[in-house]
């Protein structure tokens, strides 16, 4: 049993939250298998930490990866609170799933599950120091403490009672912050940025210090959004410093982000080596967004050395996961000239036919099928019609082959 919680729960809580602080995180998978077998063996706080794993990015670091279903995440926040995790009562008093039923139903009182979440608060458990923070951020507290505007003798001391306690959400969430809980730092910004109205002024100030806290404490997402605002700010090398590190820390889609930025000269000077890097980087990261950008670099030699092999296996899985036409014009090429793979001319025409209004690679290799009678009948008249059409150095390599008869009719030229 660990110090707040089961193992199971604690690693997972580790692998999940913590140690996306310092862009350690690369173990959520396994922290969401822990989960799964603890919620399996009835363990009631494990079920509600599940359950956030599956409300998606509001809840939990979308680099995890993890699939989304709030139908089950209800189930599970309902399954949690019958079986007396009180961290489960206020998480699924703050989902919205805390009927009346449930809470007859339920062995703790919302009272009593507030003082157990806020004893280990207090002992320093950030999850923990999470909710406790929400609870006065949300407005929770008036169902803990039983509370109504009624009971107040006036508009006034309602006012009072409200401020009192909204604000003590600012301390909660500075430590679970500061402890791993990067949501709770997007809490706190919009405590500061907007404040409550009618009870806790704007204080925009102390919002400029939250990211830059993030980014410093090392969350990769708000290492991204640090850098956002200091490029607001037109400090953009620093800013890009810290779209790198967010990048580095596994901040989804920022490498494939950052390449483009290169590759336009948006904001820096354009850069197509750099571009590919980051492109590259984001490939090995399984965000095959910009293959289709890698695969056109290695096959022109545009950033990096021409390679035609490493080109066909970036608009191979260009293809594959976005269906892109540019890709599939390149592609075709590729199986025809035998780049990275065999000569194929049956899979050549097949992707050409189904681009050729996208790229002039497509009508180059339907003229030359065509005007070869590669893998089809022969039609010089119609494969020359393509290759004209393409009407790039290539093409135009390849017409010097043909010539019109007096007849009319096009043939190969005699060499």
């Amino acid at each position: 049993m660990g110090k707040f919680f089961s193992d199971a729960v604690e690693k997972a809580l580790q692998y999940i939250y913590y140690d996306t602080k310092g862009g350690r995180a690369r173990r959520g998978q396994e922290g969401m298998k822990l989960l799964i077998d603890a919620v399996k063996a009835g363990d009631a706080d494990a079920s509600c930490i599940l359950a956030r794993c599956l409300n998606g990015s509001q809840y939990v670091w979308s680099g995890h990866h993890f699939p989304e279903d709030d139908k089950q995440a209800e189930t599970l926040l309902r399954q949690s609170a019958l079986q007396g995790s009180a961290i489960g009562v206020l998480v699924a008093k703050r989902g919205g799933v805390l009927s009346l039923g449930l809470m007859k139903q339920m062995p703790l009182s919302i009272q009593e599950a507030f003082a157990i979440v806020q004893e280990k608060a207090a002992a320093g458990e950030p999850f923990c120091q999470y909710v406790i923070g929400n609870t006065y951020f949300w407005w929770d507290f008036l169902t803990i403490q039983d509370k109504k505007k009624s009971d107040f003798s006036n508009e006034k001391e309602f006012k009072a009672y409200i401020r009192e306690n909204i604000s003590k959400c600012e301390d909660w969430l500075w430590r679970a912050y500061r402890g791993g809980m990067y949501l709770a730092g997007q809490n706190l910004y919009s405590y500061y940025e907007k404040g409550d109205e009618g009870y806790i002024d704007p204080q925009p100030d102390k919002a400029k210090t939250v990211y830059k806290t993030g980014a410093e404490l090392g969350y990769p997402n708000h290492q991204f959004v640090y850098g956002g605002e200091l490029e607001e700010e037109g400090k953009i090398e620093e800013a890009f410093r810290w779209y790198h590190r967010g990048a580095e820390g596994g901040h989804p889609n920022t490498w494939s982000w950052l390449g483009d930025r290169y590759d336009k000269g948006d904001g820096v000077p354009k850069d197509e080596v750099e571009a590919c890097r980051c492109y590259e980087k984001a490939y090995k990261c399984g965000e095959y967004q910009r293959c289709d950008m890698l695969g056109w670099a290695y096959f022109y030699g545009h950033g990096v050395a021409q390679d035609r092999s490493k080109a066909f296996q970036y608009f191979t899985k260009s293809v594959e996961v976005k269906e892109s036409k540019y890709a599939e014009s390149h592609l075709a090429r590729c199986y025809l000239e035998g780049w990275g793979t065999g000569p194929n001319y049956e899979k050549a025409y097949s992707l050409a036919w189904n681009s050729q209004g996208e790229n002039k690679q497509s009508l180059y290799v339907l003229g030359k099928l065509y005007c070869e009678g590669l893998g089809l009948p022969e039609d010089i008249a119609r494969g020359v019609d393509f290759l004209r059409q393409a009407n790039f150095s290539d093409a135009q390599e390849e017409l010097k082959k043909y010539k019109k008869t007096l007849f009319g009719k096009w043939v190969r030229r005699r060499t």
